[in-house]
């Protein structure tokens, strides 16, 4: 269900038909047909919540992954708890600490937190699978958007070997289900802390309407609708010749050379490298990053892995 419709529906059904109605359907949805699913579980209500949902529907194939960023003093008591759990319902537990600090930022214990679940899902010949829901959209766009994201800020929680078949619920249909479900979790003890700006902007996003909600998540989705239109074009007209690039209208030259290139690179170093193809001379060579550079003939360019 996608608009209104699924807006209609979610405020005229019932709590206990809408969630697990949208559980089984979402979760059934996504992941039928699949391999083993490696879920990624925390230990709070979310991913909790989760793992009983596929549990339901796929117990012999569930994979338990625990991660133990080490930043706060009590995460020990999370893997516990998590391991606990994988071992009451008699799937198996892989777990790591990474021992990041306490100073450490979201997005580098995101970054070891999902190479790890990658790691496993490869062990297991798996898919990952996480908790994130739909308030976790509507913040992460809302986010995005204060500091004036591209539409790629907009297109959150898109790779492709992860599913988030939970992006139907809203945070308190989550914590509705544990309830009539009698399940215990833990409680973070950093999501109560204003240090993260998701943290303050959750406070907020908390009060808004129903329908700014709604609006947002069609926005989320309307941009992967867009994003797949772009990649789709992007490897149309992928290529390592000059010419193109410099008849082209500079957004499309940047989708397409993103597309081309294949690595990471921030909006700055495509424009950067955009402007070398189109102006250096024959022979030349530009520091793309300190790992890869591009060099030149007159009509073509090519990268390569920079000289040490």
């Amino acid at each position: 269900m996608h608009g209104r419709c699924w807006a209609a529906s979610w405020v005229v059904s019932s709590v206990s038909c809408s969630v697990f109605g949208r559980a089984k359907d979402s979760v059934t949805n996504q992941l039928t047909n699949r391999p083993r699913y490696v879920v990624a579980v925390s230990g709070g209500v979310d991913s909790v919540v989760l793992l009983h949902a596929l549990l339901t529907h796929h117990s012999s194939d569930v994979v338990v992954a625990h991660v133990d960023h080490g930043i706060r003093p009590d995460s020990g008591k999370d893997a516990q708890f998590v391991r606990s759990l994988a071992k009451r319902y008699g799937v198996p537990f892989e777990m790591t600490r990474l021992a990041l600090g306490e100073g450490a930022g979201e997005d580098v214990a995101r970054r070891e937190r999902y190479a790890f679940l990658r790691q496993v899902a490869e062990r297991y010949g798996g898919v990952i699978v996480t908790a994130h829901h739909a308030d976790d959209v509507v913040e992460t766009v809302a986010i995005n958007l204060l500091r004036g994201t591209g539409w790629r800020g907009l297109a959150v929680f898109g790779a492709d070997d992860i599913y988030r078949p939970m992006t139907v619920w809203f945070k308190h249909e989550v914590v509705d289900y544990a309830k009539r479900h009698n399940l215990e979790w833990r409680e973070d003890s950093t999501n109560a802390s204003d240090k993260y700006l998701r943290n303050r902007l959750r406070k907020q996003a908390q009060h808004l309407p129903l329908d700014t909600r709604l609006e947002l998540l069609a926005l989320w989705r309307r941009q992967h609708e867009l994003k797949r239109d772009i990649l789709h074009e992007s490897h149309q007209h992928a290529s390592f010749r000059r010419y193109p690039y410099i008849m082209m209208p500079p957004a499309a030259a940047i989708e397409v050379l993103a597309h081309t290139l294949g690595i990471a690179l921030t909006r700055p170093q495509l424009h950067r490298a955009l402007l070398a193809i189109k102006t250096a001379k024959s022979g030349g060579e530009y520091h793309l990053t300190k790992r890869y550079c591009l060099c030149f003939t007159t009509d073509e360019f090519r990268i390569e892995v920079r000289k040490k």
